[in-house]
């Protein structure tokens, strides 16, 4: 097992959720808070619970996460939601597969631990597009944003979207280079309070998200 991996957490007005996200961290995993424009004190949160903060002035979930993976120095990479969401002692479960090479990619499947923790529609937009995903030979239960791979192999992979698009057409090119993905139970658990949730946080939001992953789908060529 590595003995230090790179967290790359993507940030957007997290700054009530980032001092008990970092402080929950495994020893020997380094976050990387990828700020997207936050407005609430984010980046100085993080600094001062010893995060790197890095800026992407992009907005968008896939432009923060692709500037995190460039700034990352570790073989193995996680990616986690800064939202207080997950729990990131799950991640050595995740990245062990990875590590002991068994699997190139390891994902969380999102089990809700209470019945707000997931909305409807956020549930439903998912459900939607991970049995499109099946029906073309990748499979997975969920599109969740806990995950771990190897760090050049997912920037040579060549992910271009760079809005809620992107962890779609990361499974997408993942599978059709052959990819061994694990898809492992995680908690999933309400946000923390003072946060709000840009794709699951609003029907809008998730309409918006899910008209995304429906253009990856119909651009991104999968599994053969």
């Amino acid at each position: 097992m590595p003995t230090q991996i790179d967290v790359v957490l993507p940030c957007l007005d997290e700054a009530a959720a980032l001092p008990g996200v970092l402080t929950a961290l495994p020893p020997g995993y380094r976050a990387i808070v990828v700020d997207n424009g936050s407005r609430d004190g984010s980046p100085e949160v993080a600094a001062r619970h010893g995060a790197r903060v890095v800026r992407e002035p992009r907005r968008g979930y896939g432009a923060a996460v692709h500037t995190g993976l460039e700034h990352a120095e570790t073989e193995l990479v996680c990616v986690l939601d800064a939202d207080g969401s997950f729990d990131p002692g799950e991640l050595p479960a995740l990245v062990a597969p990875v590590a002991a090479g068994a699997a190139d990619l390891a994902v969380g499947r999102r089990r809700p631990v209470s019945a707000g923790a997931w909305p409807w529609h956020a549930r439903a937009g998912t459900a939607l597009v991970a049995a499109l995903l099946r029906q073309r030979g990748v499979p997975l239960r969920d599109l969740s944003p806990i995950r771990v791979a190897r760090r050049d192999a997912l920037l040579a992979l060549g992910v271009t979207d760079r809005a809620f698009g992107y962890p779609l057409e990361l499974m997408i090119r993942a599978a059709a280079a052959g990819w061994r993905i694990h898809e492992r139970d995680v908690r999933y658990a309400p946000r923390a309070a003072g946060t709000r949730s840009k794709v699951s946080g609003s029907v809008r939001g998730t309409v918006r998200a899910t008209r995304d992953f429906l253009t990856v789908l119909r651009t991104v060529d999968g599994p053969r």
